[in-house]
């Protein structure tokens, strides 16, 4: 794994036109991100991974559903993984957040938000989405272990347990009327207190879902990271075996692709090619989160290695173009 130095755009021109540096631009190191980058980086390609840092698997604190991993794998424990896993190829790492992108016919180039720019012929936009998170005092220890934001990931975890779902509104709502599935003890807190509506609400009686309307004050934890319950605005506390949080509004980080003119939808979520993960701008792919589909780390996994295999195709066809 190299690090990277930034770089001038003054020193990427070349005979008058602008010089470019890697095969492949990916924005973003999280688990789509990473994988196209070991699939590129056996291609022989070079590639630029530009990562913020932080991401929804830097908070996850295990994921259950993973191929290989029974016991579950930590979020952050993975990406130190997928960093060792391409520090044998032509891949390197700037840390950093991407402001903007502009694209040009010699390719793209890039710049974060203190100024460094780097170029690449074609960009892999793995920017990911974050939940929206309540700030509660002994929350983020708990993510992925004893309280959850994926029911599709997590729901098996919460079976025939007491439950408390926390959460806003209608979203939380219908997280609760989800978790049913797994569970017949459930406790619903609207913590945002807006209204879930009337038919919502009578389907929650309808299910036995206790329903609290109040602020929670704070989680209530034993070893830092089981999930013991609530305490309450007014002072009561309720127990639990686990929770789940669902407050809506989640920030799908797709802002760069906007500024390129890319499709997206009316949630922000980016539209691509269900095959080679293209977008509608030529030489832009995206995977993982920030794409319209089920959020799950193995889909993430997935499409990442799709794009990648799709991005050596063009640059294939680039290499005997002579560009």
């Amino acid at each position: 794994m190299k690090e990277t130095m930034s770089v001038s755009l003054d020193l990427l021109k070349k005979a008058g036109d602008l010089y470019v540096k890697y095969d492949c631009l990916i924005i973003g190191g999280g688990i789509a991100g990473l994988q196209a980058a070991i699939q590129l980086g056996r291609y022989k390609r070079s590639v630029l991974i530009i990562d913020a840092s932080w991401g929804r698997s830097t908070i996850c604190k295990s994921y259950h559903n993973i191929l290989g991993w029974p016991d579950g794998v930590a979020g952050d424990h993975l990406r130190d993984l997928g960093k060792q896993h391409v520090s044998s190829y032509n891949v390197s790492f700037h840390y950093g957040k991407i402001i903007e992108v502009i694209k040009s016919e010699h390719g793209f180039t890039v710049t974060d938000e203190t100024g460094n720019q780097f170029s690449g012929k074609c960009i892999l936009l793995a920017t990911g989405v974050m939940d929206r998170l309540p700030d509660l005092p002994g929350l983020l220890p708990c993510l992925g272990l004893t309280v959850y934001v994926c029911p599709d990931c997590d729901g098996y975890e919460i079976s025939n347990k007491k439950t408390i779902v926390m959460g806003a509104g209608k979203t939380g709502a219908t997280m609760a009327l989800t978790l049913t599935y797994w569970t017949d003890d459930i406790t619903y807190i609207n913590h945002e207190q807006s209204d879930p509506g009337a038919d919502l609400a009578k389907r929650l009686a309808d299910k036995n879902i206790a329903y609290v309307n109040e602020p929670i004050k704070r989680i209530l934890t034993e070893n830092e990271w089981k999930f013991r319950g609530v305490e309450l605005a007014g002072g009561k506390r309720l127990d639990a075996d686990r929770g789940f949080v669902a407050f809506g509004g989640n920030k799908v980080n797709s802002d760069l692709a906007k500024q390129l003119g890319v499709e997206r939808l009316e949630n922000n979520h980016i539209l691509v090619d269900p095959r080679t993960k293209m977008t509608n701008v030529a030489n832009v792919w995206a995977a993982g989160d920030v794409v319209a589909h089920s959020e799950l780390v193995t889909v993430a996994m997935g499409e990442g290695s799709q794009a990648a295999i799709w991005i050596q195709k063009k640059l294939l066809e680039m290499d005997r173009e002579g560009k």
